[in-house]
């Protein structure tokens, strides 16, 4: 049986919940008392995570999915539908970096996959969880952006373009609910110890920076049913002892 904590008998779906951030809320939120789809593209690191689920007496269910499958994610909302008839929390985190290089050097091919998975892959999500979302008493949905989406710099290219454009998608959809249960935020993490930041920065020791479950009490703040806050672009706070 599930903990009982902060999101008990919540259904939640985090994406990019193989590694990093992406696992660490995975992992935080069953703790908490959610029932968690953790997607993620890598079987293995997925049944790494269901064993910490398990070993804390959580409740996961691993969806291996490469979001960039339109039809795939559409399904699995309707597995989700059959079975709880409702979500009560999305967090869009999957994330590629692509290529840290000048513009006019980024290969199509680069370009079209972050858009794929940062962008149109939220929207994805958006379209096919929208409907559950709204079947909640209180619909909790956020992405994930960073400091590079507000402030241009040299050689972030695609990813910072993605993430502006997930921040837009974001607000837009939070004006779209703002009447309605469901409440819409964007979280930036800040500088975590994670593989995406080890391959955008390769000179930064990774051991001076906070680890990934540092930053989920943000996550498990904004998930919560008591929740009011909406439209926000929030700092996640690092919490003292991790």
């Amino acid at each position: 049986m599930a903990a009982k904590g902060a999101l008990s008998d919540r259904i939640a779906l985090v994406t990019g919940a193989s590694r990093g951030i992406g696992a660490a809320v995975a992992e935080r939120m069953a703790a908490e008392g959610a029932h968690v789809y953790a997607v993620a593209r890598s079987e293995a690191e997925l049944e790494s995570l269901n064993d910490k689920i398990n070993a804390a007496s959580g409740i996961g269910t691993m969806v291996p999915l490469d979001l960039t499958n339109g039809e795939a994610i559409d399904r699995l909302g309707g597995i989700i539908a059959e079975r709880h008839q409702r979500l009560d929390i999305l967090v869009g985190n999957a994330a590629v970096l692509g290529t840290m290089s000048p513009l006019g050097h980024i290969r199509p091919h680069v370009w079209d996959r972050v858009m794929e998975v940062n962008v149109t892959a939220n929207w994805r999500l958006i379209r096919s969880m929208d409907a559950l979302l709204h079947q909640s008493d209180a619909g909790r949905v956020m992405f994930v952006t960073s400091g590079v989406a507000r402030r241009p710099r040299a050689y972030w290219g695609a990813y910072a373009v993605s993430k502006s454009a997930v921040e837009m998608l974001a607000g837009i959809y939070a004006e779209e609910v703002a009447k309605t249960n469901i409440r819409v935020n964007i979280i930036d993490p800040g500088v975590v110890r994670t593989g995406m930041r080890a391959a955008a920065m390769p000179g930064e020791d990774p051991q001076t920076l906070p680890p990934p479950a540092a930053v989920t009490d943000t996550f498990v703040e904004l998930a919560s049913p008591a929740c009011t806050r909406h439209a926000e672009i929030v700092k996640a706070q690092v919490a003292a002892a991790a």
